[in-house]
């Protein structure tokens, strides 16, 4: 492979051959989430309350692993552009030790704060114990998922996309196909309801990392993770977190939104809750999609940037975001058509349904304008531009759509809350606008 091919290729088929395999990967990741969540509310209504309640802390988990991921990313692509492979080669193997670290901990302060925060939410004790048992299996899976993503990000980085999709690809179907087989007991598994579900979800994690360990050892790539490289530079470090930390915000701070959301709506009815459980299972169909556009523009940018090929760095801008658009519009579609129907996946309880048929057209309204936001946190990650990105996070997730549900909340219910969320993009967005304005100048 040319490995300048990131600089030279024209812009259009580079975006798309970069960004269709993880678009790909993407929408089987988006449908693994659907049929999980599908099976798991065949089980019972409080035990799709339970994954709802346990999300926020499995996202937050997650958040960390992709965030110092696209740190990762950004730096070698960076390094790359730049034609210094040395120093690309110590931000990989020293964010592979870090990431180590990183699971180390979550796996122990998840396990250990669970019981705690599922009692913030709810006073059901079934809730309260399928929740524990679902998140103690899945947060023991950590360490799998941390490496994966160290692989998945330095993949990336080189412009090897075609490996994560069919590392990501893999591990989405053998999770697809385990979920029904654990959850009921099919052939030689015994029934172990959700309990399977999270055994399911941890093996998928394993099958995605042996097959990049696999690729990386029998088909070497560019850039490589050595003890060589082990070396703790305090410059490469701060670099990798200077990205990263503001990268890992910008995908935690969903966690705390939906914690916030749940507490308000908690207080009319737990119907809201497995609403809006439910709308954040259904949405990863389309923003998972779009972060793959997403994901194949990062190392792009990084690249071209790091090369200064600043005019293609636009041009790359622009088109993903008239694609993510598009993606959006189809969704904004589909939830105003079929409503009913997408809530009746996951419930038979008529008033969950109504509620949730409401919920969807309402929140709908913000979606297509959400592709600002979406590219420019994307675009400025991939720049190294971590802060602005995050700032961007924060008007999305918190400054505007939290206060706006707790007051709209006052006067019209779950309705409010609703009605929050396109608000909040309609706002976002514009600042989204004028900050990579600003910063990609």
């Amino acid at each position: 492979m040319n490995e300048n091919f990131m600089k030279e290729k024209p812009v259009l088929p580079l975006i798309l051959s970069m960004s269709l395999p993880m678009v790909l990967s993407m929408m089987v990741n988006s449908l693994y989430n659907i049929v999980d969540s599908f099976f798991v509310a065949r089980i019972s209504e409080d035990a799709m309350t339970a994954l709802s309640l346990v999300y926020p802390v499995q996202n937050f988990i997650n958040a960390i692993a992709i965030g110092f991921g696209v740190g990762m990313n950004a730096v070698i692509a960076l390094h790359l552009g730049a034609g210094d492979e040395k120093k690309a080669n110590m931000a990989a193997t020293l964010g592979t030790v870090l990431s180590m670290v990183h699971a180390v901990v979550l796996t122990v302060v998840g396990i250990v704060i669970m019981p705690g925060f599922l009692r913030m939410f709810t006073s059901s004790r079934t809730v309260i114990d399928l929740g524990i048992r679902y998140s103690t299996i899945v947060f023991l899976f950590t360490t799998a998922i941390m490496l994966g993503l160290v692989f998945e990000k330095v993949f990336q980085a080189v412009g090897a996309m075609k490996v994560t999709m069919v590392g990501l690809t893999c591990g989405c179907v053998a999770n697809i196909i385990l979920d029904p087989v654990m959850i009921f007991g099919i052939g030689p598994f015994p029934a172990m309801g959700i309990e399977g579900a999270a055994l399911a979800t941890g093996i998928g994690q394993v099958v995605s990392l042996a097959i990049y360990i696999g690729v990386y050892v029998f088909r070497p790539i560019r850039v490589k993770i050595s003890r060589n490289y082990v070396a703790p530079e305090k410059w490469m470090i701060l670099r990798l977190y200077a990205i990263g930390i503001p990268a890992t915000l910008n995908l935690a701070l969903p966690s705390l939104l939906i914690s916030a959301l749940n507490a308000i709506l908690a207080a009319y009815s737990q119907v809201y809750v497995l609403v809006l459980g439910i709308y954040y299972k259904l949405q990863t169909f389309l923003y998972l999609p779009a972060n793959g556009f997403v994901q194949g523009m990062r190392p792009l940018v990084g690249f071209n940037y790091g090369a200064g090929e600043k005019g293609r760095v636009r041009k790359i801008y622009r088109i993903v975001l008239g694609m993510s658009g598009v993606i959006m519009l189809f969704g904004t579609v589909i939830c105003l058509a079929v409503p009913g129907r997408l809530m009746g996946l996951f419930t038979h309880n008529q008033e969950t349904i109504r509620a949730g048929e409401s919920a969807l057209r309402i929140i709908s309204a913000g979606f297509v304008v959400s592709a600002v936001s979406v590219t420019s946190s994307g675009a400025l990650e991939g720049l190294g531009k971590g802060v602005p990105s995050l700032v961007i996070s924060l008007f999305r997730y918190v400054l505007i759509i939290i206060p706006a549900a707790f007051f709209l909340s006052r006067s019209f219910g779950a309705a409010g809350v609703w009605n929050a969320f396109w608000i909040a993009e309609a706002v976002t967005a514009i600042v989204a606008y004028l900050v990579y304005r600003k910063h990609s100048r």
